[in-house]
């Protein structure tokens, strides 16, 4: 049995998370730890003049045995007179995550192609581990949230 493939998506996703930007940590809370998993989304995110995009939020997640991050990704909704409605999904960025049960803040930027313009977008924030089931990485969800948010210029 051929284990390349596998050993070749195995590769390719650890350095996917290698790359990723490392997130800053906020300070460590000496009340007890709530055990409930969460990811929130700012009700506002950004976009620059050169279509650079900015979401931001929290997260709160514990029990990580393999690489975890934070994805996020923006949905758009164009009507079009001949083709009706589409719907546009484009990933904003990555962030590894720390789940020690503290909660953090988390930052993606991406500039996304087709450009996205200011105006209310939809976005989903997951937060996600790569645990290897014997040579296989296999995500799982740890949190995960969706919710309308403003893209402001800036």
């Amino acid at each position: 049995m051929n284990k390349r493939p596998a050993l070749a998506l195995a590769a390719g996703a650890a350095l996917l998370l290698l790359a990723a930007p490392a997130v800053t940590a906020a300070p460590y809370r000496t009340a007890a730890v709530e055990l409930e998993e969460t990811v929130t989304v700012d009700p506002t995110g950004h976009v620059s003049a050169d279509g650079t995009v900015t979401l931001s939020g929290t997260y709160r997640c514990t029990d990580s045995t393999g690489a975890a991050f934070v994805s996020s990704s923006v949905s758009t909704t164009k009507a079009s007179a001949t083709h009706g409605t589409s719907t546009l999904i484009q990933g904003i960025g990555g962030t590894v995550a720390v789940c020690d049960g503290v909660t953090h803040r988390w930052e993606n930027t991406s500039r996304p192609s087709p450009a996205i313009g200011p105006g209310k977008v939809s976005v989903e924030a997951t937060v996600a581990e790569l645990r290897f089931e014997g040579i296989l990485p296999l995500p799982r969800i740890h949190a995960d949230e969706r919710h309308e948010v403003i893209l402001a210029k800036g």
